[in-house]
Order: C-alpha cells, then sequence, then structure tokens
C-alpha cells in the first residue's frame, strides 16, 4: 500500500518518482494499460483518459506546476484557432509575435530568471531578488506549501514548449489546420513518454494518429519491447554504469590525475550521454507504439559520423529539425540575412557581455563590423556567405542556449556553429573529403568523435574555469605512461569493459541490428515473455546505488 501511495502522492523535491527507470513508473505504467485496453476503442474517451494519465505523469515530476502546462496549452490552442480565422496578414502577424512572446517569456523566466538576476547584481552592484509571483499565487489558491518559493524549474518546459510554438508557427504558415477538439491538442503537448524529455513531437506528424483507431500486432509489440529493453540496458548498464564508476570521479578532480586520464574520462562521457539520451527515446518510442503512436526515431548512430554536418544530422534529431524549420530558416537560411539577424547577433554578443562581463568583447565586435562593411564593399558575394555562416553560428548558439544559461553553453554552442562553418569551406579544398576506402572512413570518424568530445568538457563541466583546468591537464600534464596505464586499466577494468562493448555495438552495421530485432520478433510470445523477464532481471542486478537521473532532465 505505501508503494501505491508514494505513486499516487508528490512531495517537493521528489519529481523522480516515475522517471523509467523506477518500478514505480512501471506499475504506474501497467496500471495505465490495463485501463486503456478498456477505453482504447473510442477515440474521444481514448484521448481524454490518456490526457488525464499524461496530466498526472506530468503531476509526479513538477507538482502544481501542472498548472503552468495547463495555462500554456490553453493560451496555445487558442492563439492557433485565432491566427486561422485572423481577417487579414497584419492581425495574423500580431498574433503570432504575442505567441512567440508569451511562449519565450515562460521558458525564460523559469530557465533564466537568476542567472539573469544574479549577473544584473553583479554587474551593477545591486541587490535585487526575485518574487516568484506565481507561487505564492499557487499556494493562496492551495494551500501553503503546494508550491515552492523558489524558482523551481518545471520539468520538460523546453520541450512542451517548442512544441506549442511550433503548432502556433505551422498553423501561420498554413501547413496545418488547428485542431478542432481541446482534448487532442491537449493530448498532442501532454503526451506522457516524450513529454520531460522529448523527443520534439510535431503537430503535422502527430495529431493525426489521435484519430486512427488503435491497432497493436504482434510484430508491433514485439518491437516495442525490443526499444524498450534496448534503452533500459543504455540507460542502466550503459550509462548510469560509466558515470558513477569513473566518468564523476575523473572530472570531479581532474587536476589529480594525468591528462590522458581526462581524455578517457571524455571518451566515456561521450558514451555516456548518448546511451543515457537515446535509451530514454528508445523508451518513449516504445511505449508510445503500445499505445498505437508512432514517434520518430531521435538518434541515428551519431558516433558513425564522418564530419560535424554529419553528426548534427544524427544527434537530437528532432531538436535539430527544430531550430532548422523555426530558427534558421527564418533568420535567411543559406539565402541570406534578415532584419532577425542582425538582431540575433545584437542580442547574443549584448548576453555574451553580460554573462561574462568581458568588456573586451565590444573591440571584437567592432573589429568584426568594420571586416563585414569593407568585405560588403569590395568582394562580390560576401554579403551573402557572411549572412548564411552568421544564420548557422546564430542557431548553434542558441542551441547551446537552449541547454541552460551558462557561459559554458553558449561557448559550446558557438564552437560547433564554428565548426560547422569551417567544415563548409574544408570540403571544397580536403584533398580527402571525397575519397573512400576503409582507413579515410574510420579517420573521419575518429576526428569527428574527437572533436565532438573535446567541446563536451564545456557541456559536463559547467562550474567556472574547470573546463579550463581539464584542458590545461590535458595540453602541459598528459604525462602518459605505460605503468600508470595498466594501473589505470586494472582499477577500472569493468568500467573499459562497458566502454568497449557499448562502443561495438553503437558501430556495428544498422543490417546486423535489425537482423537480430528481426529474430526476436520471429520467435513464439511466451519466448520472446521469458527472454524479456531474464534481461530485465539482469539490467536491474546492475544497479548499484542510487541511479543518476537522466542528463537531459532539466532541459
Amino acid at each position: 500500500m505505501e508503494r501505491i501511495y508514494n505513486i499516487f502522492s508528490f512531495e517537493v523535491g521528489d519529481g523522480s518518482s516515475l522517471v523509467f527507470t523506477k518500478l514505480d513508473f512501471w506499475l504506474f505504467f501497467l496500471l495505465a494499460m490495463v485501463v486503456f485496453s478498456f477505453l482504447h476503442k473510442n477515440k474521444l474517451v481514448r484521448s481524454i483518459y490518456l490526457t488525464a494519465i499524461s496530466l498526472f505523469f506530468f503531476y509526479k515530476t513538477s507538482g502544481l506546476y501542472v498548472s503552468l502546462l495547463g495555462l500554456s496549452i490553453t493560451v496555445n490552442y487558442f492563439l492557433g484557432k485565432r491566427i486561422y480565422t485572423a481577417p487579414s496578414d497584419l492581425r495574423r502577424k500580431w498574433i503570432i509575435a504575442f505567441s512567440a512572446i508569451f511562449n519565450v517569456l515562460i521558458l525564460g523566466y523559469f530557465k533564466y530568471a537568476y542567472f539573469f538576476s544574479d549577473s544584473f547584481n553583479e554587474m551593477f552592484g545591486t541587490d535585487f531578488e526575485l518574487v516568484n509571483h506565481f507561487a505564492q499565487f499557487g499556494n493562496n489558491v492551495f494551500g501553503e506549501g503546494s508550491f515552492v518559493l523558489d524558482i523551481a524549474l518545471p520539468v520538460g518546459v523546453s520541450f512542451f514548449t517548442f512544441q506549442n510554438i511550433s503548432y502556433v508557427v505551422d498553423i501561420y504558415r498554413k501547413e496545418i489546420k488547428p485542431v478542432k477538439n481541446y482534448f487532442d491538442y491537449t493530448f498532442f503537448v501532454t503526451f506522457f513518454p516524450q513529454l520531460v524529455m522529448g523527443p520534439i513531437v510535431r503537430a503535422r506528424d502527430f495529431i493525426p494518429q489521435i484519430s486512427q483507431p488503435f491497432h497493436l500486432t504482434k510484430d508491433d509489440f514485439s518491437w516495442s519491447i525490443i526499444q524498450i529493453v534496448k534503452g533500459l540496458i543504455k540507460k542502466i548498464v550503459i550509462a548510469d554504469f560509466l558515470v558513477v564508476h569513473f566518468i564523476d570521479i575523473i572530472v570531479e578532480t581532474p587536476s589529480a590525475y594525468p591528462g590522458f586520464v581526462s581524455v578517457l574520462a571524455m571518451w566515456a562521457y561521450s558514451l555516456h550521454i548518448y546511451a543515457d539520451f537515446s535509451g530514454y527515446t528508445d523508451i518513449a518510442i516504445g511505449l508510445s507504439r503500445l499505445m498505437g503512436f508512432k514517434l520518430k526515431p531521435n538518434f541515428n548512430s551519431p558516433y558513425k559520423a564522418t564530419s560535424v554536418a554529419d553528426f548534427w544530422r544524427r544527434w537530437h534529431k528532432s531538436l535539430g529539425s527544430w531550430l532548422r524549420d523555426y530558427l534558421y530558416i527564418p533568420l535567411g537560411g543559406n539565402r541570406g540575412g534578415t532584419v532577425g539577424s542582425y538582431i540575433a547577433i545584437v542580442v547574443i554578443f549584448t548576453f555574451l557581455i553580460f554573462i561574462t562581463q568581458w568588456y573586451e568583447l565590444l573591440y571584437v565586435y567592432g573589429g568584426l563590423t568594420v571586416v563585414y562593411l569593407i568585405g560588403v564593399a569590395t568582394i562580390k558575394d560576401f554579403k551573402r556567405f557572411v549572412h548564411r555562416d552568421l544564420n548557422l553560428l546564430i542557431t548553434m548558439v542558441v542551441g547551446g542556449l537552449w541547454h541552460g544559461a551558462s557561459e559554458n553553453f553558449v561557448i559550446w554552442g558557438a564552437m560547433n556553429g564554428a565548426a560547422l562553418i569551417i567544415y563548409k569551406y574544408w570540403k571544397q579544398i580536403s584533398f580527402y573529403e571525397n575519397r573512400s576506402g576503409v582507413i579515410v572512413h574510420f579517420w573521419k570518424i575518429f576526428i569527428t568523435f574527437n572533436f565532438i568530445t573535446f567541446t563536451r568538457i564545456w557541456f559536463k563541466l559547467d562550474e567556472d574555469g574547470m573546463p579550463l583546468v581539464m584542458l590545461d591537464q590535458i595540453w602541459n600534464n598528459f604525462n602518459f605512461s605505460w605503468d600508470v596505464f595498466v594501473t589505470i586499466l586494472t582499477t577500472y577494468q569493468a568500467v573499459f569493459w562497458v566502454m568497449i562493448i557499448g562502443f561495438i555495438i553503437h558501430w556495428l552495421p544498422d543490417k546486423v541490428k535489425d537482423c537480430y530485432e528481426k529474430l526476436f520478433m520471429r520467435i513464439p510470445l511466451i519466448l520472446q515473455t521469458v527472454c524479456v523477464a531474464i534481461i530485465i532481471f539482469l539490467i536491474y542486478q546492475s544497479i548499484s546505488g542510487e541511479a543518476p537521473p537522466f542528463v537531459y532532465l532539466s532541459f
């Protein structure tokens, strides 16, 4: 009874009880599916029921901030209708502008409010304190203690805000029509497998599925189970094991180890962050299919990438396509610049100066402006090429800021943006870019993987100055010796076996992976059940201590 009570209760600071790796979630999902089996034939009842389940799931992760989710859904639902029926283009533009401001303010308030207030106080020597009026109002309505007075980050706020924005913008572009049913739209935004960590679902891909009858074949069921098991293995066996037993130990004090150990730790981190996030989305996709809904894959073996551009086509595909369609292209894309490009670059430079207080950046900005003006005046097509590259850089910097308000995320995004720009020109002059062969192919993979891993130093070590500490250790104190290397291998033997197996599985050809999936789907259902039960038992036996949260849970 206590476990059942824990499932249906919420305590501040205990919002992880229904994450996919916890037993409580699987009890919750089993109960939800039992009821679903009786309701799935009626489409409206099914939508209302799954919406209620999804809202409860969000309540378990963020408490009464579910009301914020409800407000965001309601406002965007009616804005979508107003845009569609607006009598003039001017009215439609005013509505889309209001929608953008509303959604950005929600995201900015809960995700960046403390960051801006702290930076403002530090810059101007003030003592400005933020007041969480939303929490105060909630406590007055629902009772004292219902909301934390600190501005807490509702889980998944970035994901559901991006879904709301894409819905309204697609209606504005006349690519879709607004949904007729409020429950259908609420269900689209809140669908619990992908609510807190994605993938970011487009209305045009998901909403048509709501009106389709529930249909689940044996192959669909088997495929779903495979995705769930794959996700659990990635998350628990690989990601959690690496971060607990190796990564966090090294990165906590990188100066205590030779530089080559930091390199090993960052290689492990790249495997960890992929296994963690892709594992979650595998589970989400599998759960969705069991309920009759198909979500697009979010990863495509990113460490098989042969260039930075190839990597970003394979990594977190739903976010990448969202940034492309709703930021990069509106800024001008490959066509050139817009007024938005100039506004964005001024805002980003101002933001960088604000958070870093490096006023020398004004000289950098001024110098780049002079170079730009000279180039426009003297070189043909200079303006178009600069704008195209600038749009790409802005998009990647915003992608960095999406992860959080930190100069490290800005640096991480800018480095990847600069790499994408450089690669566009490099591939035109590179002598081996169009060459084939196993050695060239693996060399490209090696360079790409190590560059991506290098940029993640700023992603992982979020404390001030810590990335520079690790870089200094790698550059000046690499200190590779065979004796130390053997000692590290011996001490962390299990860790390196997990890394080797994890990378081998990742780099297996897709045909091999498809083969074992098809083989599993051919065996009798009872045998599948036995195999899955044994595998899951072994998976959970590998848990040591408190499992780390999903790495993207706060985004």
